[in-house]
Formats: C-alpha cells, structure tokens, sequence
C-alpha cells in the first residue's frame, strides 16, 4: 500500500512548473548564490578525511543490513523505548500519525498551542495543517521553517526550507508579520537572526508539548537523536512536558557504534561542518530532567511498499542531507516548489513517487525531473544510485499509464517499414515539414500528438532530399 503525502495545491506535472519556476529570474539568482555556496564549502569538508569513500560504503552497508532486517529491529526499538519510559505508537500512514499526534496534544492540555521542531516527517504527513483542523497551532522554531510558516509559503529545500528568498525579502517578511520585531529592523542576518530568537523566546518557555522528528533512533538503546544548528531543538526537546517524534521506520540504526559513522558524514554533507552545534540524544524520560512524558510514533506511509522493489528501495537509505540538491543542475534552475512534493531535488524525484504511488501526473512526472548527469550519486554520502532509480522509475511510470501511445507510434512505424512504398511516402511527407521549419531549421511547433516533443524542446528539420531519393536521383534507379 502506498502512502499519502501532500502536493503541493494546484501544483502542475514537473515540466509545467519547472517552466514557470525558470522564468523567475530572481529566484534562480536566490538559488544559484545558495547552492553555490553550500556545495563549495561541502567539498573543502570532505576533502578533509581521506577515509571519505569508506564511511560512504560503511553507511551504505549499515543501511541495507537494517532494511532487510527492518522488523526485527523495530521490534528491538520499540521494546527498549518503553523499558527507559517513553511509549510507542504505529502508524500506517499521515492520516493516522496525524490523528494520533493531534490526539496526544489535545490530551495533554498543552493550551493549543506546540513548538516543533524541524522536521520532513511532519512536512510528509501535512501535520501543521492537521493539528490547525483540530484548533491547535503550531509553532516552527526553525529560522527557515519560521520564515516559510509566517510567509504562508512552502518549503523548497530539505535543509534550507526558505532558500528560495533572499535577505532583503526576509527582513521586509519580519517587519510586515511579526509583531514584535524591531522598527529599525534591517536584512543583517545578526538582526534578522536576533528578531527571530525574541520573537521565540515566549512560545519556548510556555510550550506544554514538543514536536520533532528524528536523524536517527537506535535500537539497542531505545535513544533518539537530532542534530540542529539552532539550538531551537534543544529548547523544543527539553522544555515542554510532553515531547512527541514522529519518526519514518527506516530512521532506525542498530547500535551506538553505527550511530558514529553517520554523525562523521551527515553534518559534512549537509551544513559542510565538522560536528554539528547542537546533537540531543534522549532515551525515554528522566525524572526531573526534560519532558514528563515521551511518545514516539513510527511512520509507515508507503515505506513498506517501497521496501520491496529492489531498485527503489535504496531511497530509504536517505538521511536528508540535502547534498544532492545543492549539486543538481535541474534543481538549481527549477527550484523545490517544482517537484510537487516536501522531498524536492534528486532524492525526492524517487522517494515522493514511491511514497505516494505513481498514479498522479505530478508523481508521474517526477522520475524525468533530471538530466542523469549523476552528480547526485557522487556526493550522496550513503552512497545511492539515483540515477539507477530514476531510469527504473522511468519505465514504471509508463507501464502504470493505462494508454501506451508509445506502442502506437512503434505500431505505425513498423506498419510502415514493412513496404518500401509505404517508406517512401512518408519520407516524401516528413520532407513537406522543412516548410514549418524556422530559420535555423528548427521545427518549433509540431501538432498533436507530436506536439508532446516540441513543448519542451526544438525538432531538427529533416534534410530536403532522403538517401533512397538521392540515390535514385544519382545512380538512375532506386535499389
């Protein structure tokens, strides 16, 4: 069963919104000086180990060994959560993590309003917009997440939700949205970054109820882990009475020796630091030191489906680096709004149709979102193939079309190949279509079906004069 995600409302196939998205020349700008610079400083950190290559296939190793073994230590997490205080809670997909976490909030009395931290399960379940049907609001302490929620916007980039805006737009956000910002509020990230803490720092100490996701959760110990560079996580994790993690099953690590190859790779790949500022680990609850109560909710949500194709399942390795968005040619000039999808880029152009199924044009449309230069596959620190999957993806989505006008357009030609006759006249007929031809013989404007060619790239005019013509032209008889 696959799972259910949010598009993105209104949100066309890729192609029609990447056309739309190329146009707007101020957010390719924002793009290109974001990914610039965050791939630049990428790969001065990781030229720092020379065991790079190694930790990658360690990773990758790690990785397979818990999916094909995911039940047992599932089983093991969720035993070891209970034993240290917290309790488990299973969901199928977004409707019930959604209905399980609004229901624990509610429960808890947490005044209606919740802190979160940042986190794409959440994003993946639409949980903000669940918990507001249910009249709580919820609070995002991330300075990117703040921007995208005060903007009424969406997040296009895994790491930077808001990379899509510059400084100036920011600033101009702050002083029309927040109350409490400064008059004199200029777009210096120092001041941008100051009015953000202030206007945090009230939700943080009244908060009832944590929300957060997890990078990792350790089996043998039952421990949870997320690395931020904020310190809002820490806030959001030990102040509220009530912490809540909604976590996808394939965050799950076996042992704490694991843990200490994916925390040498995933602040490298993703911020381009050594270590990350701020990584909280808790297992359960403490008496008199963080939250009351711990409540963990594994999310399912297409991951099982996705387990069992052997190409695709490799998707569930990602650890939401972001690395390959920053290197991807199509997301630099696109954007993330494009895909359709919270997971945007490279790696969401084969998780989201997996998660969601490939029956929508958005999904559909997904696999094709990229040139196969395999950038992507080259800094992916747990080392996946995505341009292996999109390929594969490539031909589910047209085997799961119901019409198959590839085997149409196969059918016709065959028809006509089978007769010298029939060759020669459509020869004669495709030579009429230099008429149509621009001046650079370009055809740039074909009709339908044909026309699905065209729409996105220019047809080279066939030449005047075909071989079978030229040779009966010059050698007195055709052959």
């Amino acid at each position: 069963m696959t799972g259910s995600m949010p598009t993105y409302l209104g949100m066309p196939a890729f192609p029609d919104a990447a056309r739309a998205a190329v146009a707007n020349s101020q957010l390719r700008r924002n793009l290109t000086h974001a990914t610039t610079a965050i791939r630049t400083k990428r790969a001065r950190a990781v030229a720092e180990l020379g065991d790079w290559e190694d930790l990658r296939q360690a990773a990758k190793a790690i990785k397979d060994h818990v999916l094909a073994n995911l039940g047992t230590y599932l089983v093991r997490l969720e035993e070891n959560v209970t034993k240290a205080g917290g309790t488990v809670h299973w969901a199928r997909d977004a409707a019930e993590a959604n209905a399980i976490v609004a229901d624990l909030v509610l429960a808890a009395r947490g005044g209606g309003r919740v802190v979160k931290v940042k986190s794409m399960a959440t994003q993946e379940t639409g949980l903000n917009e669940a918990l507001a049907e249910r009249g709580i609001t919820p609070i995002e302490t991330d300075l990117a997440e703040l921007i995208v929620q005060l903007g009424d916007d969406l997040p296009s980039h895994i790491l930077v939700p808001a990379i899509h805006r510059n400084r100036a737009e920011i600033g101009d956000l702050f002083r029309r949205t927040m109350p409490d910002a400064p008059r004199d509020l200029t777009d210096e990230p120092p001041q941008l970054a100051a009015a953000a803490r202030a206007h945090l720092r009230s939700e943080f100490l009244s908060a009832q109820v944590g929300i957060s996701g997890a990078n990792f959760a350790v089996a043998d110990t039952g421990s949870l882990v997320v690395v931020e560079s904020e310190g809002n996580g820490r806030m959001c994790l030990t102040l509220p009475r009530t912490l809540i993690s909604v976590v996808g099953v394939e965050k799950v690590l076996p042992s704490w020796r694991d843990l200490e190859v994916f925390l040498a790779l995933l602040p490298r790949s993703s911020t381009a630091e050594r270590m990350n500022p701020y990584t909280t680990i808790w297992s359960g609850v403490t008496p008199g030191d963080g939250p009351d109560s711990f409540h963990l909710v594994l999310l399912d949500n297409g991951r099982t489906a996705t387990l069992r194709d052997p190409v695709g399942r490799q998707a569930l390795r990602c650890i939401r680096c972001s690395a390959c968005l920053n290197v991807c040619p199509v997301y630099e000039r696109a954007g993330g709004h494009a895909y359709g999808s919270p997971y945007p880029g490279p790696i969401g152009a084969i998780l989201s149709p997996q998660l969601r199924g490939l029956s929508s044009p958005v999904d559909a449309s997904l696999p094709f979102a990229s040139s196969l230069c395999g950038a992507c596959y080259e800094v992916c620190p747990v080392a996946i193939n995505i341009p292996e999957a999109l390929v594969h993806l490539r031909a589910r989505s047209v085997e799961s079309q119901r019409h198959y006008p590839e085997r149409s357009v196969f059918k016709l030609s065959g028809y006509v190949l089978r007769s010298p006759r029939r060759l020669a006249a459509a020869q004669r007929a495709v030579a009429l279509s230099r008429f149509v031809a621009g001046r650079k013989g370009r055809i740039r404007r074909l009709p339908p079906p044909l026309s699905a060619w065209t729409d996105t790239r220019d047809a080279p005019a066939p030449p005047p004069e075909s071989f079978r013509a030229w040779w009966a032209r010059t050698r007195g008889g055709a052959s």
